[in-house]
């Protein structure tokens, strides 16, 4: 259990959606933790399956052809990064949001406290997971799983493989209203053409699997298990009261998801729109 388990925290094991809510949700509970003195951790899934760009990713790298055909929604994050496809069933996502102040200022010190849960999830499940022990060189930019990466923040397995360990889940934090928050995303199960199918890129299947594994193929827990135990760690980490949204997040969320994270301007130009522009 985590310092921060004096606090007031509540545990979302949420419901797939959209990735447009799922990002507005992030900047709602940056909200309600200021506002409310409630912070949150979560899971999360995402339906339809969606591409999420990093925040100065260029839009022009994307195969919106490809993602229109398969179904793939695509969004733009506030955190940096290559883009990460996350998969209906084959990505298991989570959130961190507690007010700056009460963290620490460091980067890489929080990177540290904050992803604590998230390896020890991945222990209780059985996977020798760990920050990267080494730095590995870029493969394709523009996909956060096949950039370089980085033993700040990228957790990969086996972890007693060293250098040729693979990367199993990528971490990146923002702040938003004096409140960092923290997501990332999880591989569960490997999807390799969809994964480079949704780039505008000649690359081979065969390169993202040779870069990343998964929760599936170190242990072969099942999903539902994957997820309660990481809700589980995350939970207890911080010593949180399960929770859901209230009413009044859901309908906040809603209204940005429209004219921010689902809106042709921001994902491809970065621009908010106002409540006159919807």
């Amino acid at each position: 259990m985590t310092g921060l388990a004096d606090r007031s925290w509540r545990l979302l094991r949420d419901e797939p959606r959209d990735g447009a809510t799922q990002m507005a949700l992030e900047e709602v509970a940056a909200a309600t933790a200021l506002e409310d003195d409630l912070r949150t951790v979560r899971v999360y899934s995402w339906e339809p399956s969606t591409l999420s760009l990093g925040y100065r990713q260029d839009a022009d790298t994307v195969d919106w052809a490809y993602c229109e055909q398969a179904g793939i929604d695509v969004t733009r994050r506030q955190t940096g990064g290559g883009g990460i496809y996350h998969d209906r069933d084959a990505d298991i996502s989570y959130t961190i949001v507690a007010p700056a102040d009460e963290v620490p200022g460091d980067l890489m010190d929080c990177y540290e406290l904050f992803c604590e849960p998230v390896l020890e999830g991945l222990e209780r499940m059985g996977v020798d997971a760990d920050f990267a022990a080494v730095e590995q060189s870029s493969i394709y930019y523009p996909s956060c799983y096949l950039r370089d990466i980085n033993p700040a923040h990228d957790v990969v397995a086996p972890a007693t493989a060293g250098a040729d360990a693979r990367k199993i889940s990528g971490n990146a934090q923002y702040r938003q209203r004096d409140v960092v928050i923290q997501h990332g995303s999880i591989s569960y199960a490997l999807e390799p053409t969809r994964h480079v199918g949704v780039f505008e890129t000649d690359l081979e299947p065969a390169v993202f699997t040779d870069r990343v594994t998964s929760i599936q193929d170190e242990v072969g827990i099942d999903r539902e298990a994957a997820v309660n135990t990481l809700a589980t760690a995350l939970g207890e980490w911080c010593d949180a009261d399960e929770g859901d949204w209230r009413d009044d997040e859901l309908e906040a969320a809603a209204d940005l998801a429209t004219r921010k994270f689902g809106a042709d301007a921001w994902i491809r130009n970065r621009e908010v729109l106002e409540t006159s522009e919807q």
